[in-house]
């Protein structure tokens, strides 16, 4: 293939032989570059053996005719410039060099160097390696190209950007023929090194002497971790031997660093074979020196992929690509069927190159460098198909990434062998989750078994969750070595006897092992040659890694514990509990019949099972029912454990049918089923058993239920039937469970029930008889009373049971009562025998027949009553169930109250036994009569005192009798308030009737009275009268008191004024007392302790004797009067005397002022209302002591006094002086004392001095107002505003419900709107922080207030608008506008970036919010249609310099040419999208591809006859040429079409020709079309009933390519009928190749998007289980029912335990936070960091107290700018400006460490400062900002602990300055004391201090929200993809659907038949159309990358949808 290049060895040649001179000559090979119009050829010239360089020049310039003076350089392919000092050395035998002007000249045409890669000698030494063909029984394609990766990671090893790797699988018939390519961007290869890469068996380190190696200079890699050094480019073998398995050519193209040429070289077996069959020497050839983008050499249509390849090469400053070609066609099959498996494979076994040192683990953040630079990107291209890409860090499911996690923990060890080999290994541990094992299966080798058991009693062991695989895959350097594994290490293995942790867990271990290349591998990399051996040498030392440190202990030991660490963490097995013991099961193989634990409950996956459960089976036959009996759990267990599984021995229910128990896997139990299924399953079971019983009486007397019947009636014969649910009768019981059938008896038995307990008084049994099924003679012998119970029972014939297998056998119960017969006899009822005389009473009778029972009187009796000494009659006798004589009475004598006893006869005419005598006690009768005593008519009794009388209660027979409620009342009337006597005579009917005393007032002689004596309550009972005279009483009844003056006395009455001096004493009071007859009465001491007063507790006895009575004092107020009184009481009498007391004035003493309006003033207005003026004695009693001439001795002063406006007025009636027109000079509010004075009495009063009324209005905390505010539009003011009212002074204004409101321009917009407001109590206003929205520029606002309907103007506020530059307004988008954009292909780059009002790019944006739309333009308008294509944007490269620029890279241009329309948009929030301007674009045809014609023409069918029409071929055919899309293309081009027939065998040379009897027919191709018509020539040649081909070609000179010809076939016949018949036959196959294109292209449509949906199914399965399982780490559990409301709730509940977190206070930075005009502003220093501890805030903010207020900048311009704008006034700090190499290492050790060893023990908690600051946002900046501030600043615990730190430190460095949580300070020079460095309290800040953080509840409740928001979102997802996927199987199961497949079917046969009739060809099955059709691929592996599955589903939908509604 290198021989057809320009300038081979046939080239000119001027100079000696091409072969080479003679001995002692070298042969040296010229290309002269200067120029582009020099030569193409070599030139070769002979150096002799001793020339110079001079020499050597001066050849060179004689053989290309070269001036000697003319300058140029001469330099190897290498462009190494030949000089003298390197002439000898450089210049070899067959050497290429270059003339060329520069060193660094572009190569202006390509050159060929030749080249020897002679084989080296360890290809004989080391020959016996492995091969690919060894392969284990698996496909070694992946690693062949895993020896192309290997190089290319080695030749990327020392890039610093990323890594790039890519494999082209080039499957695209129209751009050649199939090939791969891998392309890397390493360092590239010079020529040399291309050489040194052809040699076989050159391995890196042989590559020396003659040999330039790409790895010159070899040095071994520092360890790392892993060992993954990308060394692993090694043997000089595995590239050759790859890229000849996968084809027959390989063409090396490589580019190194700093390189202007591109080195190519073709290895190809036909050249190989070409050399050995011409006798060449096979190990030489050429290297192809070219510029880049060079593609002239390409010539070879199969090779056209190579042009696009090249023209890549201007973007790459260096390369390396491998590109195959001739790949062989298993490999072509397995590489388009298997593509997911293959690069599973790859990602496999790159796994750790990809992902870092810990694998692909489910991260938050990815590692940097160097492990996320690597980028290895796999796409195959296809022919009408959209490309497969897919990046091997994407891929999820290789195995390691699979290992990594499903893995709960892992062991990490090493092992040290002997000499430098190191062992890295890692074991992984897989847990048992519920039901099943997490060890991960291979999904391309799923080893999953077959879940079946024939035997299900048998005893089944648990699979192993690794099975037979080995634990540890092997990586050397860090890749894979895929066919050897280590099964296990001594320390790993399952102990045999029982270890720490269960058996099954050593089978949950997976692990990987890492060497480093000092153990040998095959040159293929596919097997490693001794590193078992070694781990497994007793030498080899294990140590475990714990935490990055190395540490060595007993490695076995270790394992055993963190394995039952493991397994006691994250096992969640079957729970046994409820231990009962351990048992042996005789019914298993004598090998496992014991120990057996039993266990009465499992918990298992959530659920718990318990002994008595019903449960039925699954995977069982057949399926059992039934309750559980208990658990078995192989082993020796004690109490609870946990296991993976078990046995569960169940009674198979119903019991009663089947009496049997089995024993089964848990696992076999159905865990779906509800309990109430298996519970209805049963009772369906149970109907076959007994059910109830029939009964008949066929004798008569038939007991009905509940039936009364007389003692001893008989109960007739009973005839029984048992009969089932179903109705049916039986004798025995159903079912073969028992052996035997039972036989079924009745038993009969008659149950008396009583309060004792039931008796059973009858009991029969009876057998199945022959008349009737059971029979029961008659019973006569039921006599006793009471209920009863005939009950027939179901029992079994053995035992007598009346129950089966737990369930109670048919019964039934009739009850009944047996009542009592006719009276014969009777006796009294039980009643009260004591009676009253004259009161009627009842006589109760009980009636008995002649068993003794109590019966009831039913005839007419007239009993006879007899008794001695009393007469007595009755009314009637009651018949019935209560037989009672009724109104019987008694009269006669009785002795007393306690009555007489008598003996009754009562006789009954009629009865056996018809008298009986019943005993009775008669007691007194009701009253009738009342008797008093004495008898006497007038009774004499003195006033006062009181009277008793005698009385009697008599019946009407004379007896004293009682009663209840006897009450005898006794009124007296002749006076008023006369007492009523009152007696109880219940209980004895007599009593004396007595008392209070008789009083009436003033009496004076003796009084007459009637005394009434009566009973109420008997109103039968007449009442008694009686006259009493009533005397005068002798007790006190009058009371008087005298006041003593001198020698009179004078008396005070009753209710008396008495007026007295205020404040004295009323002395000498007297008193008197007299009886009823006005004597007056001595005063004993009896009476005197019987006198009271109230104005005193104290009294003395011996001056009230004397009728003394105490002195009183007068109150000192004239307004309070005394009142005092004088009281007596004793047994007879109450009296009382009372008088008040009136205070007067006393002399003058003082002088009193009082303000009669309010003590409030305002400043510049007069005191409302008057002070009034008046004189008062000492007590303060106003004295009338003014006159009118009294004014003028009236003083009054003050400060400030105003004394102008003072008036003062004499007030007659009030006897005081008025003064108004008090006012004061205007000054500061406040109090103002007033001093009144007149004569020499003065006084002082207090005014309070306000402020004037509102005049002004002042902001409040407002900056400077002659300055402007600058403001970010949209953005709040830094201050609410706050007005407060003033008067004309300054002084504020307390006016409240004043409205206060702004004013400014329409253009300024306010939020919350302008509303108006009002003051408060205190004056004062607060609008609020308000939104700025304003144009930028300087806008005022002025704040108003209406006071008395006048405006008050407030200060105008001056405000600077700045744009806001995190305020997105407009998308710029750019992109080359200049490009064309071809169907099919890619879009050029579009580059996006957010704008914000300052016209800045915003940064820091999510790329999700980004989006691209592009829609194909219609009439209706240029609004983006629903069904708009969306993209998102690609990921951000390392060389994309635009920070805040978002890449729109290779996005598919559409398949058809038109008018499309691009958006770009940004999605702001959930409602709002910024959408750019629409960039319009003109999609055009492609390429140039095939020959297609307008209209499809059927096949024709013609003959050789004379016929025109039946020679025609085609008429007005039309032909066009279209891309690879179908679009019209080619308009611009000239040409011919040349049509030829052609047979389906080339050798057929008898083939039907044209009219002319020519073979080839030319037409004319313009406009982009041709029209065709053809006709056979008549009798013209061919073979009857045979398929030719019309091959129609293309020729158009202008296009550089070769279209794809246009076949049509047609058949030839030699005879006209049956062409005609053929003709028919030809059109109907035509309509059936159409039909079937279209159903095909509708099931493929339909399979794939079904496959497309399963993935998304799988992927929102994942996701859900992923975020199920992160939620569990958050110790959230979510129930698998109701899961949505419960994460509402969980939600809502989450939600405001934050809310509540955040509005707890904490401490915050008040002071005022700059406004961040733009992005470089990162604010003040107060506000950059937060500080938990209070204690430490405190000192840290009060350290840096002068800084809090500066502003960081991040550079010195934003610095300068906020310097201007503050008029220097504020201080900032710029970043760029900070020198960083002196700034602290923020993880340098305390000073007391001392190469990491404590030097000493400090005391105090010492930490740095910085350590304990946090930052909320730009942490690097903050770092820098504090780092520079604080230093190694160090604080510690108090003031003793930092001169401890201090006084330690300085022994042995330089102690940074020292802060104190108590707040002191000590300078790094050691001075401390004094106010300087004493920290004040917190308060005194004045709120520049640090903030606290938010709590780390509140952002762990954060990350558990945001996860619950993922976790209902992805569970929505999952149900909503189900959904989709279940619509889409129902659609494909529609009968619709399967009459489509079965008319396809139908088709098919039919189409093979009329091909079978034609005769056509079977391998042109339909027609060219359908040869083409899109064929979807239906592999093993259904998911294809997510942008591909994509697009390949919207192509797919858009099938379906114009397929399914069209009939075929």
């Amino acid at each position: 293939m290198a021989a057809a290049d320009g300038g081979g060895p046939g080239g000119a040649s001027v100079g000696t032989k091409e072969d080479g001179g003679g001995v002692g000559h070298r042969t040296v090979y010229l290309f002269d570059r200067r120029e582009k119009e020099s030569e193409l050829g070599e030139r070769s010239l002979q150096v002799g053996e001793r020339s110079d360089y001079a020499g050597f020049r001066a050849s060179v310039c004689q053989t290309l005719g070269i001036s000697p003076e003319e300058k140029f350089v001469i330099t190897t392919t290498s462009r190494k410039e030949i000089t003298c000092d390197n002439f000898d050395e450089t210049v070899k035998d067959g050497v290429t060099l270059y003339l060329l002007q520069s060193v660094n000249q572009l190569l202006l045409t390509a050159t060929k160097e030749r080249i020897d890669f002679l084989p080296h000698y360890d290809t004989l030494v080391k020959s016996g390696m492995y091969e690919y063909y060894a392969s284990e029984g698996q496909n070694p394609l992946p690693f062949a190209l895993a020896e192309l990766i290997d190089n290319s990671l080695s030749a990327t090893s020392r890039n610093i950007g990323v890594r790039r790797i890519q494999i082209k699988l080039l499957f695209d018939e129209t751009q050649g023929k199939p090939a791969v390519a891998v392309i890397d961007n390493g360092r590239g290869m010079t020529s040399k090194q291309l050489n040194n890469w052809a040699v076989y068996r050159l391995s890196k380190f042989t590559r020396q002497g003659d040999f330039e190696s790409d790895h010159s200079g070899y040095v071994r890699p520092v360890p790392v971790p892993r060992s993954l050094n990308s060394d692993i480019s090694y043997f000089g073998v595995g590239g050759k031997q790859a890229v000849f398995f996968v084809g027959q050519s390989a063409r090396m193209i490589s580019k190194p660093a700093d390189s202007q040429d591109v080195h190519e070289l073709v290895l190809s077996k036909e050249d190989f074979e070409k050399k050995e069959k011409n006798k060449e020497a096979i190990y030489s050839g050429y290297i192809r020196n070219r510029k880049p983008s060079d593609s002239v050499h390409i010539t070879n249509d199969e090779e056209r992929f190579l042009h696009n390849l090249i023209i890549e090469e201007k973007e790459k400053d260096s390369f390396t690509a491998v590109v195959i070609t001739g790949v062989q066609p298993e490999h072509i099959q397995y590489l388009k069927n298997y593509f997911h498996l293959w690069t599973r494979q790859l990602a496999h076994i790159y796994h750790y190159y990809i992902h870092g040192p810990k694998g692909n683990e489910i991260r938050t953040s990815k590692e940097v460098e160097p492990f996320n630079n690597i980028d290895i990107e796999i796409s195959m291209f296809e022919k009408g198909k959209v490309p497969k890409i897919v990046n091997l860090r994407e891929i999820q499911d290789d195995m390691q990434t699979l290992y990594v996690n499903t893995a709960a923990d892992s062991f990490e060890f090493k092992a040290h062998v002997e000499g430098d080999g190191v062992v890295e290994g890692i074991i992984r541990y897989h847990p048992f989750l519920y039901d099943r094992e997490t060890y991960p299966d291979d999904p391309c080798f799923p080893s999953k078994l077959k879940d079946e058991d024939d035997d299900d009693d048998c005893f089944i062991l648990e699979k192993a969750a690794r099975g037979k695989r080995p634990i540890f895959e092997c990586f050397w350097n860090g890749r894979l070595i895929p066919y050897t594994s280590v099964e296990d290490f001594d320390w790993c293995t399952p102990p045999k006897k029982r270890g720490l942790a269960p058996i099954e867990c050593y089978n949950r271990i997976s692990g990987a092992l890492f060497t480093n290349d000092k153990f040998q591998v095959s040159t293929n990399k596919l097997t490693f040659m001794d590193l078992e051996l070694k781990l497994k040498d007793k030498n080899t030392l294990f140590t475990r890694i714990l935490n990055g440190q190395e540490q060595r202990m007993k490695i076995d030991r270790e394992f055993a514990l963190w394995l039952k660490d493991c397994h006691e963490k994250y096992d969640k097995q079957i729970k046994f509990t409820l231990f009962k013991g351990i048992i042996t099961r005789p019914d298993l193989p004598s090998k496992k019949q014991g120990p057996w634990a039993t266990y009465a409950a499992i918990e298992w996956d959530g659920k718990i099972y318990k002994a008595g459960q019903l449960v039925k089976t699954i995977k069982t036959l057949p399926l059992f029912y039934g309750s559980i009996v208990r658990f078995f759990l192989y082993g020796d267990h004690d109490g609870e454990v946990y296991a993976t599984g078990g046995e569960v021995q169940i009674a198979v229910e119903p019991q009663a049918l089947y009496d049997e128990v089995r024993t089964v896997p848990i696992a076999k139990l159905d865990r779906t089923v509800a309990e109430k299924a298996v519970k209805k399953y049963v009772e369906d079971e149970m109907a076959r058993l007994p059910d109830r019983l029939s009964v008949t009486w066929p004798e008569g007397d038939e007991l009905l239920p509940n039936e009364i019947r007389p003692a001893g009636t008989p109960i007739g014969a009973l005839r029984i039937e048992i009969l089932n649910k179903k109705g049916e009768a039986m004798q025995k019981l159903p079912g073969t469970s028992h052996g035997g059938s039972k036989k079924l008896l009745v038993e009969l038995k008659v149950i008396l029930h009583s309060s004792s307990g039931n008796k059973e008084i009858i009991s029969h049994i009876s057998q199945h008889g022959g008349k009737w099924p059971y029979w029961f003679k008659k019973m006569e012998n039921i006599q006793k009373l009471g209920n009863y119970t005939l009950k027939l029972q179901v029992v079994l014939n053995e035992s007598n049971a009346d129950t089966y297998a737990g369930r109670p056998l048919p019964s039934k119960a009739i009850k009944f009562s047996v009542k009592e017969g006719k009276p014969e006899k009777f006796s009294f009822v039980l009643l009260d025998h004591h009676f009253r005389v004259g009161v009627p009473f009842n006589i109760p009778l009980e009636f008995q027949d002649e068993f003794g029972h109590t019966s009831q009187l039913v005839t007419d009796i007239q009993p006879v009553l007899e008794a001695s000494g009393l007469s007595l009659h009755y009314e009637e006798i009651t018949k019935g169930p209560n037989c009672v004589i009724r109104g019987v009475t008694a009269k006669g004598p009785v002795n007393s109250c306690q009555g007489k006893n008598y003996n009754l006869k009562v006789t009954l005419p009629g009865l056996k036994e018809d008298s009986q005598i019943l005993k009775m006690k008669l007691l007194p009768g009701q009253p009738r009569r009342l008797k008093v005593k004495p008898d006497s008519e007038i009774l004499v009794i003195e006033n006062g005192t009181a009277f008793p009388f005698q009385v009697e209660v008599l019946d009407e027979s004379d007896n004293i009798t009682a009663q209840p409620k006897l009450i005898v009342h006794c009124k007296f009337s002749g006076a008023p308030n006369l007492p009523v006597y009152v007696v109880d005579c219940s209980s004895s009917g007599t009593s004396i009737l007595t008392g209070s005393a008789i009083q009436v007032q003033n009496i004076k002689k003796d009084q007459m009275l009637k005394a009434r004596i009566e009973i109420p309550s008997c109103k039968d009972v007449a009442p008694v009268e009686k006259t009493i005279k009533l005397l005068p009483s002798s007790h006190v009844a009058r009371l008087q008191i005298f006041s003593v003056e001198g020698q009179k006395a004078i008396q005070i009455k009753h209710q008396d004024e008495v007026n007295w001096i205020a404040g004295d004493i009323m002395r000498n009071l007297i008193f008197q007392m007299y009886d009823e007859g006005e004597r007056e009465i001595n005063i004993t001491s009896a009476l005197a302790e019987k006198i009271k007063v109230n104005w005193t507790p104290e009294i003395n006895k011996e001056h009230l004797l004397q009728g003394l009575l105490p002195d009183v004092q007068v109150p000192t107020s004239v307004k309070d009067m005394r009142y005092c009184q004088v009281s007596f009481q004793d047994d007879h009498v109450s009296l009382e005397s009372a008088f008040t007391v009136r205070p007067l004035p006393d002399e003058p003493k003082h002088l009193k002022c009082e303000m009669k309006a309010g003590k409030t003033v305002q400043i510049g207005q007069e005191l409302q209302g008057e002070v009034v003026i008046i004189i008062t004695d000492q007590y303060g009693n106003q004295i009338q002591a003014f006159s009118p001439s009294s004014l003028s001795s009236l003083s009054i002063a003050g400060v400030g006094l105003d004394s102008s406006n003072l008036k003062t007025t004499f007030q007659e009636n009030t006897q005081s002086i008025s003064v108004r027109g008090i006012k004061f000079i205007p000054g500061p509010p406040g109090n103002k004392d007033l001093c009144f004075t007149w004569h020499e009495f003065s006084d002082f009063i207090r005014v309070q001095l306000i402020s004037g009324p509102p005049a002004k209005l002042l902001l409040i905390d407002w900056p400077e107002l002659k300055e402007c505010i600058p403001v970010i539009n949209g953005r709040d003011l830094q201050n609410p505003i706050i007005v407060q009212l003033c008067d004309q002074w300054d002084n504020p204004a307390p006016v409240q419900h004043v409205k206060i409101s702004l004013t400014k321009a329409s253009n300024l917009k306010l939020t919350p709107s302008n509303q108006q407001h009002k003051t408060d109590e205190k004056g004062r206003a607060n609008l609020g922080i308000f939104s700025v929205f304003a144009p930028r520029g300087e806008h005022t606002l002025q704040v108003k207030a209406i006071y008395n309907k006048s405006i008050i103007e407030g200060p105008i506020i001056k405000l600077m608008i700045l744009p806001d530059p995190e305020k997105p307004v407009r998308l710029n988008v750019k992109y080359d506008k200049d490009a064309s954009f071809l169907a099919g292909g890619l879009f050029t780059d579009f580059m996006i970036s957010v704008i914000s009002e300052d016209d800045s790019v915003i940064k820091n944006i999510n790329p999700a919010r980004i989006s691209m739309k592009m829609w194909k333009l219609s009439t209706s308008g240029n609004r983006p249609p629903a069904n708009a294509e969306t993209f998102s944007c690609n990921k951000i490269k390392d060389n994309d310099k635009e920070d805040g620029c978002f890449y729109f890279r290779d996005k598919v241009i559409p398949n058809k040419v038109g008018t499309y329309c691009i958006q770009f948009g940004f999605m702001m929030d959930k409602t709002n999208i910024l959408n750019s301007e629409q960039v319009i674009v003109e999609v055009l045809p492609n390429q140039p591809v095939k020959l297609v014609p307008k209209i499809k023409p059927p096949t024709p069918a013609v003959s050789n006859v004379r016929s025109v029409a039946s020679r025609t071929l085609v008429r007005d055919l039309h032909l066009s040429i279209t891309d690879d899309y179908n679009n019209h293309t080619g308009i611009d081009l000239v040409g011919t079409i040349i049509a030829t027939i052609k047979g389906s065998n080339e050798e057929d040379t008898d083939t039907p020709l044209f009219i002319g009897k020519v073979r080839t027919l030319e037409f004319p191709f313009v406009n982009g079309s041709a029209e065709i018509s053809l006709v056979l020539a008549e009798s013209s040649p061919g073979r009857d009933s045979t398929e030719y081909f019309i091959v129609f070609e293309p020729r158009l000179p202008l296009l550089s390519r070769t279209l794809e010809p246009y076949i049509l076939p047609f058949m030839f016949y030699n005879d006209v009928k049956k062409q005609q018949q053929m003709a028919a036959l030809t059109k109907e196959k035509d309509q059936l190749s159409q039909s079937i294109i279209m159903y095909k292209s509708l099931f493929e449509a339909s399979q794939q998007l079904l496959n497309e949906m399963k993935c998304q199914v799988e992927e929102a399965r994942l996701k859900e289980a992923q975020l199920r399982n992160e939620l569990k780490i958050h110790n959230i559990d979510i129930p698998t029912t109701q899961q949505v409301p419960h994460i509402e709730a969980l939600l809502k509940r989450k939600l405001s335990e934050q809310e509540e977190l955040k509005k707890k206070p904490r401490r915050s930075c008040t002071l005022p936070n700059y406004t961040k005009g733009s992005g470089d502003v990162l604010g003040k220093i107060a506000h950059l960091a937060q500080i938990e501890d209070d204690r430490a805030a405190m000192v840290i903010s009060w350290h840096l107290a002068s800084d809090m207020d500066c502003v960081v900048t991040l550079t010195t311009d934003a610095a300068r700018r906020i310097y201007d704008e503050t008029q220097g006034r504020q201080q900032v700090l710029p970043l760029d400006s900070i020198y960083k190499k002196t700034l602290p290492d923020w993880k340098r050790p305390l000073p007391h460490f001392r190469n990491g060893k404590l030097y000493f023990k400090p005391i105090g908690d010492p930490v740095f400062a910085r350590d304990l600051l946090t930052f909320p946002d730009n942490v690097e900046h903050c770092e820098t900002v504090f780092g520079m501030l604080l230093g190694d600043t160090i604080i510690l615990d108090n003031l003793d602990a930092a001169n401890h730190y201090r006084k330690e430190v300085v022994k042995i460095t330089h102690c940074p300055t020292l802060l104190t949580r108590d707040g002191d300070r000590i300078r790094s020079n050691g001075k401390f004391g004094g106010l300087q460095n004493k920290a004040p309290p917190m308060d005194k800040l004045r709120g520049m201090v640090f903030g606290a953080p938010v709590p780390k509840q509140c952002l762990i409740l954060g990350e558990q929200i945001d996860l619950l928001q993922q976790y209902r979102s992805a569970v929505c997802k999952v149900d909503s993809v189900n959904k989709d996927l279940n619509s889409q199987l129902e659609y494909l199961r529609t009968p619709d659907m399967k009459k489509k497949k079965q008319e396809l079917d139908e088709h098919e046969k039919n189409l093979k038949l009329i091909e079978e009739k034609l005769g056509m060809t079977p391998i042109r099955k339909c027609n060219d159309s359908l040869r083409h059709s899109p064929k979807v691929e239906m592999t093993d592996c259904p998911v294809p990358p997510k942008r591909m599955r994509r697009e390949a589903t919207r192509q797919n939908r858009n099938e379906k949808a114009r397929y399914s509604g069209s009939r075929l």
